[in-house]
């Protein structure tokens, strides 16, 4: 049977809202509700605002886009300092000369300082690039967030400041959870 015949849209929407029910939150390798987990990330992108850092934001694909969206969201809206690695030529560039894995570590070496704020969005979790992009940030003293899915053992969730798990095994189910995390966060924002 194809997808059309095994899921019609109620039957999509349910299982969305069940992935969101199950949503799992760590901070600083601890268990946590995720109204927790967003209060704390709602605290320090307060602070970020504040004292003017950055806050940038890393995806591939998908990610990449939603990274953009909500970065010209929390930039426009949110009076935030966004960065968002979204060049063609400087991601091209660094892929053909430096690797694959150097394509957010190396602007991120040159441009973040520590305290700066750092989200990165991965359906898989196992991205090399984000991977590493994770571990300058942590050289440079950068506070990170991640947000991933499909297996729960992935390893970008293991590398976060917080991290949002969202038990989705296909992308459409992975973007479309991650969306909605990223524009809650970003409304939690416009708001105050």
């Amino acid at each position: 049977m194809s997808f059309a015949e095994n899921m019609n849209f109620g039957t999509w929407i349910n299982e969305l809202g069940q992935i969101h029910k199950n949503l799992e939150c760590t901070q600083d390798n601890t268990v946590v509700e995720a109204d927790e987990a967003f209060s704390s990330l709602y605290a320090k992108s307060l602070e970020t605002r504040e004292s003017r850092q950055q806050l940038f934001l890393i995806g591939n694909g998908a990610s990449a886009s939603m990274a953009s969206h909500i970065a010209a969201d929390l930039c426009k809206n949110g009076n935030l300092a966004t960065r968002c690695f979204s060049d063609a030529s400087l991601l091209t560039a660094l892929a053909n000369d430096c690797g694959v894995e150097e394509m957010f570590a190396t602007p991120l070496k040159q441009q973040a300082k520590k305290g700066d704020l750092l989200v990165c969005i991965s359906s898989s979790g196992e991205s090399p690039n984000i991977i590493h992009a994770t571990k300058m940030a942590r050289e440079l003293g950068m506070y990170i967030v991640t947000l991933s899915a499909m297996n729960n053992d992935n390893s970008l969730r293991q590398r976060g400041d917080i991290n949002f798990y969202v038990p989705a095994k296909t992308y459409g189910f992975a973007e479309t959870a991650h969306a909605a995390l990223l524009h809650y966060w970003v409304d939690m924002i416009v708001e105050c």
